[in-house]
């Protein structure tokens, strides 16, 4: 934590358009890391169902199997 303190100090050090600037940023890496992991749990649910690990189900059936995990 006293590496995160340091950095919330070194940015409120900065004006307040630079302040700004940074949650800008800091908002659009966080969203493209987050694409990234989207992308690569997809490539890897592909490449599950391409070895046969998973099963194609309707909507229905995807939606019923959750209630059931949901409920147990």
């Amino acid at each position: 934590m006293a590496n995160l303190d340091k950095v919330l100090d070194e940015a409120m050090d900065l004006p307040l358009e630079q302040q700004e600037m940074l949650v800008q940023i800091l908002q659009r890496r966080m969203i493209e890391r987050r694409r990234d992991e989207i992308a690569a749990d997809a490539a890897a649910s592909l490449a599950q169902f391409r070895a046969g690990k998973l099963k194609a189900q309707t909507a229905s059936e995807a939606i019923a199997e959750l209630r059931e995990f949901l409920n147990s």
